[in-house]
């Protein structure tokens, strides 16, 4: 079958990067790479180790500043500066160490960094509004059909499907537009990542657009519309997962239906280190 050059969903995509080329010294870790997800659609990022799918993500994130292309998020061109400037327009990502805080309940660690307060006497003290954060985790925790013991539980005590559940919460607080998920199946079991795959398929129906980056081309194929496949920092092309098949997307990935493409062995090794 042939690659998609366009997408499953119709209209302008929410984040697309257009032509964007990123370098580590001498290695071209992204080479000139096209890429869109649009609301209401799951986006599989698939690829070899060193095919550059976390130098892409990173410059989703706004953690890395691309040196060529264009940044376009809701149909603008945009400056994208650092994390906080993509946070602000509404980008959110799950990295695969979750960064939760296993000693805090799982309300505390929804709003880290993002505590309601309560005015104290006179407007001068302020206390947190603990009753405030726990309505609103337990509001946010329900729409997404996620189900913990308690709002209340130690993070540290949750399974690791929870534990993925909470760090996908926490990106939503922030009104979060696109969601990026780095292998958020990783190390759980088969009830767990059931679990996790069932969330991202709600975030779907919630409307907002997903990238899923992810290894186990099973859950790819499980949760996505269109898998986008890099390969040595290029854009080996974008499937609708509806039209293709795992032999195919595996091709797409080792380059075997092009024979290689000859760009030299030490390239992966040395953008994995770049990474």
């Amino acid at each position: 079958m042939t690659a998609t050059s366009g997408s499953a969903s119709g209209g302008e995509p929410l984040l697309a990067l257009r032509g964007v080329s990123k370098r580590f010294g001498a290695v071209r870790a992204l080479d000139r790479v096209d890429f869109d997800v649009h609301a209401g659609e799951v986006v599989g990022l698939v690829g070899d180790n060193g095919a550059g799918k976390s130098t892409l993500v990173k410059v989703m994130s706004g953690i890395y500043l691309a040196e060529e292309g264009e940044y376009r998020f809701e149909g603008s061109e945009r400056h994208v500066g650092g994390p906080s400037d993509a946070t602000a327009l509404g980008v959110a990502t799950v990295y695969q160490d979750l960064a939760l805080c296993d000693n805090l309940d799982v309300v505390a660690n929804l709003f880290v960094g993002r505590e309601e307060v309560a005015g104290g006497a006179g407007g001068v003290l302020r206390a947190l509004d603990e009753a405030a954060m726990e309505k609103q985790a337990a509001e946010l925790l329900e729409t997404l059909t996620v189900r913990l013991p308690s709002v209340r539980q130690e993070v540290g005590l949750l399974s690791g499907g929870q534990r993925q559940s909470v760090a996908i919460a926490r990106s939503l607080i922030g009104e979060a537009k696109v969601v990026l998920l780095d292998e958020p199946t990783a190390a759980l079991g088969v009830a767990q990542t059931a679990q996790v795959l069932a969330l991202i398929k709600r975030l779907r129906e919630q409307g907002l657009g997903v990238v899923v980056i992810s290894h186990n081309l099973a859950n790819v194929f499980d949760v996505v519309d269109r898998i986008f496949v890099l390969r040595l920092g290029r854009k080996a092309g974008t499937f609708a997962v509806q039209d293709t098949s795992h032999e195919e997307i595996v091709s797409a990935i080792t380059g075997a239906e092009f024979g290689g493409d000859g760009r030299g062995n030490g390239r992966g090794a040395e953008e994995e280190a770049a990474r």
